[in-house]
């Protein structure tokens, strides 16, 4: 139902209606429960609740109902949907059509069609572990991940999510090594628990993934190759009017984007995606939406459903979704924040302080396992969100630095100064601010601010991961997080288990906490992530600073990443290897089509455009001499000269760029593409506006109304 024709109902029908269109294109539980048998339908939401091992004796039966609810859903092809070493998921499509033998048809789908599938491995991004002639590889059923129909506006296709491997067992996909990890976490996480005498039903690992992004109108999107080619402008000088004055963000959303923005809401409740929130970012034509927390492998895969959404419903509107983390330079890039946590159906969020946060060993407990994980690992975490788009990003115009740090906030940081002097004796709980308007309510306090400038923050009861780039899954950075925080609770638990139900526990425990923290403090800090006093102090204080992804990528190689990844049966050491080919080699690419792509826009495009320009300006010239006038032949010859200087610059600056090219170096040709959009750049401040060749930013970063 569209939103006009909710909004044509009576009130109690209009609810109803929106209630209704939640889900509705989403084999889930609800679904479930009305296709199912009681018994196949309790065997299956122990699956998906408490993530057991999937009763095969149902699989008939599960696969029959899906089948049924998706042709009544006009579905008439299935496909295992999968997120391989790449930036796009992969689908195959097989109808459910079989001849019945007699001439005629019937619709087959059946346990093992469910299950699993074949698809072609060979043609995937494997980092060697699949050779051309070793086609082989299989999708397996990832029942705790709903099923969902994909629209277009005359097809419907039900999309099973899956893992994906090779013929001989290694992950191929991101979402295998995420699976894992929740897997371990989970495991040290509630050997945790039960030394501090809570026994869980299940501990699970849970993300909220913020999504930004810009849109930009077709028509000029069109007339940009470098936008088409590798999703930024190569070229380009800020307008005199930006973000400057700050008044995009949270600002009255523009009549077209906000009917954008609510087809994509409405196209994400169909799907049983919970987006929540929506606003106008920082940079001009750049926005935001968010979903509500769920368990890290859905939010995964509904954060790749989102991006898909916003981009086909863009099309729509005539308009792109960018999902580049740096589509202009000098204004903000964007990112993907991902809110992490740990619950369970009993505690909520383990990362909860309480009132008295200082007093709270179990919430201590879990702290002091993040702080060692990340401080331990923060080359591994930031090689987990390496990618060219994001080396862009990191570090500038809001975006957190590539150095990887915590911020705690002031009340924590002092509990934690406490502890490390000898105990957390008192704290302030949750107070209140006073907004000094007597109409306004008392708010409260949060146990820390807001800080934009740390990559890692923590905010209230999770974490957010703030440096993960817009346009990559969060697959791999959230199996990472779960891994190191598995290691450090893995440790903890050893440690504790001896000792429980001892009179001396809490001692042990106090005393534990003290070492980990006063050992791994460094990774904490408050302050501005953007100064350049910061990275002198990082640097003193011995935390990496990986500025570039071939940089970070080493990590991934190293004997004690390859140990970690083995210890808690995350990747084996060709799996994690190939990740790191993969990725290096998609970088090297991105970097050569990034410089063929310069290279031909100031061939076929900025020299002829410039070329016209001195023609024109030389046409002048010579008609104001004709006529026997000064007047104006100086202002005409200077701006000649203007032009001509930057133009004679041009031929060199190509040269170079080509020359790195053949060389293939990727310093050598971000170096040169820089030094030919300098030039470009300045011949843009000064060439005639009806002359320029390609739609400007003044004009791209405004999204009129239709």
């Amino acid at each position: 139902m569209t939103t006009k024709q909710i909004m044509e109902t009576n009130d109690t029908s209009a609810e109803e209606a929106l209630t209704a269109l939640y889900g509705s294109d989403t084999f889930g539980i609800k679904t479930m429960e009305k296709y199912l048998s009681k018994s196949a339908f309790k065997k299956m939401l122990a699956t998906v609740q408490r993530g057991g091992k999937l009763d095969m004796s149902i699989a008939d039966e599960v696969a029959q109902a899906m089948k049924v609810w998706a042709l009544s859903k006009g579905a008439t092809h299935y496909t295992h949907w999968f997120q391989p070493l790449s930036d796009a998921t992969a689908e195959k499509h097989d109808s459910f059509v079989e001849p019945d033998g007699k001439g005629g048809m019937i619709c087959e789908f059946t346990g093992k069609n469910l299950i699993q599938a074949e698809p072609d491995a060979s043609s995937f991004p494997s980092g060697g572990i699949r050779a051309t002639f070793e086609a082989r590889g299989y999708t397996a059923w990832d029942p705790t991940s709903p099923a969902f129909i994909k629209r277009t506006e005359h097809t419907a296709t039900l999309c099973i999510p899956t893992a994906f491997c090779s013929y001989t067992g290694e992950a191929l996909d991101k979402k295998t090594p995420l699976l894992r990890s929740m897997v371990a976490v989970s495991k040290h996480a509630t050997r945790v628990l039960r030394c501090f005498g809570v026994e869980p039903s299940c501990v699970e690992s849970n993300l909220g993934a913020e999504q930004e992004y810009f849109l930009i109108d077709r028509n000029l999107y069109l007339q940009r190759p470098d936008l088409i080619e590798t999703g930024r402008t190569l070229f380009g000088c800020l307008p005199p009017k930006h973000q400057q004055m700050e008044d995009h963000y949270f600002g009255s959303i523009k009549e077209r984007v906000l009917e954008f923005m609510n087809s994509v809401d409405h196209a994400l409740w169909a799907l049983g995606v919970p987006a929540k929130t929506r606003h106008n970012e920082v940079a001009p034509a750049q926005f935001e939406i968010a979903p509500l927390f769920e368990a890290s492998n859905v939010a995964v895969d509904h954060n790749v459903m989102i991006m898909d959404i916003l981009q086909r419903q863009a099309l729509k509107f005539n308009l792109v979704c960018l999902l580049h983390e740096k589509p202009y330079a000098c204004v903000n890039g964007s990112g993907k924040h991902n809110n992490w946590s740990l619950g369970t159906p009993e505690l909520g969020s383990l990362f909860s302080p309480g009132k008295t946060p200082h007093s709270n060993l179990l919430f201590l407990t879990f702290l002091a396992c993040v702080i060692q994980g990340v401080d331990k690992h923060a080359d591994l975490l930031r090689a987990s969100i390496s990618k060219a788009g994001n080396d862009h990003r990191l570090g500038a115009n809001e975006a957190p630095p590539a150095i990887i740090s915590i911020f705690l906030g002031d009340q924590l940081t002092d509990i934690i100064e406490q502890i490390k002097a000898g105990g957390a004796k008192s704290s302030a709980a949750k107070t209140t601010m006073e907004l000094g308007v007597d109409v306004l309510p008392t708010l409260p306090k949060d146990t820390t601010d807001r800080n934009r400038t740390s990559p890692f923050a923590f905010t209230g009861n999770k974490f957010e991961f703030r440096a993960v780039g817009s346009s990559q899954t969060c697959a791999w950075p959230m199996a990472v997080l779960n891994t190191i925080v598995a290691e450090a609770l893995d440790e903890v638990a050893t440690r504790l288990e001896p000792v429980v139900g001892k009179r001396n526990f809490n001692t042990v425990v106090s005393s534990m906490i003290k070492e980990m923290i006063t050992k791994h403090d460094r990774i904490i800090f408050n302050g501005n992530g953007y100064s350049q006093e910061w990275i002198k102090e990082a640097e003193r204080r011995g935390l990496p600073h990986l500025k570039t992804t071939p940089e970070a990528l080493e990590v991934l190689s190293r004997p004690d990443t390859i140990k970690l990844m083995k210890k808690y049966n995350i990747l084996s050491k060709a799996e994690l290897l190939a990740r790191k080919e993969v990725q290096a080699e998609s970088y090297l690419k991105l970097i050569h089509i990034e410089a063929k792509t310069c290279l031909n826009m100031l061939q076929t495009i900025y020299l002829p455009a410039i070329a016209g320009q001195m023609t024109e300006i030389c046409g002048t010239i010579a008609a104001i001499k004709a006529a026997g006038i000064k007047a104006g032949l100086k202002a005409a010859e200077d701006k000649a000269n203007a032009v001509g200087k930057l133009y004679d610059e041009l031929p060199a600056k190509v040269q170079a760029l080509q020359a790195a090219i053949d060389k293939g170096c990727p310093v050598c040709m971000k170096e040169a593409m820089e030094s030919a959009r300098v030039t470009v750049d300045a011949l843009e401040a000064i060439v005639d506006a009806d002359l320029w060749p390609v739609p400007t930013y003044a004009q791209m970063l405004n999204i009129h109304s239709k």
